[in-house]
């Protein structure tokens, strides 16, 4: 899939959909067209950016072993 961005100089570009993270978190785009609308990288919110959250809470899901050994 292709995906229009703008660069910060204006230019107007096709880029495939697995290369926009990256021109994202390497500012080399300023904005990207969504489906419906246009979003600027610099005040819209865009997944992927800031800081990595971590899980915090306990684990609830159960390991394939665990599974194993229920069924039994």
């Amino acid at each position: 899939m292709m995906i229009s961005v703008v660069y910060p100089d204006g230019k107007h570009d096709l880029v495939k959909d697995f290369y926009l993270t990256y021109l994202i978190d390497t500012r080399e785009i300023a904005k990207f067209k969504r489906a419906d609308s246009w979003i600027d990288i610099n005040s819209d919110k865009v997944r992927g950016r800031g800081q990595k959250q971590s899980y915090q809470s306990p684990e609830r899901r159960c390991s394939s072993q665990e599974l194993t050994t229920a069924a039994s």
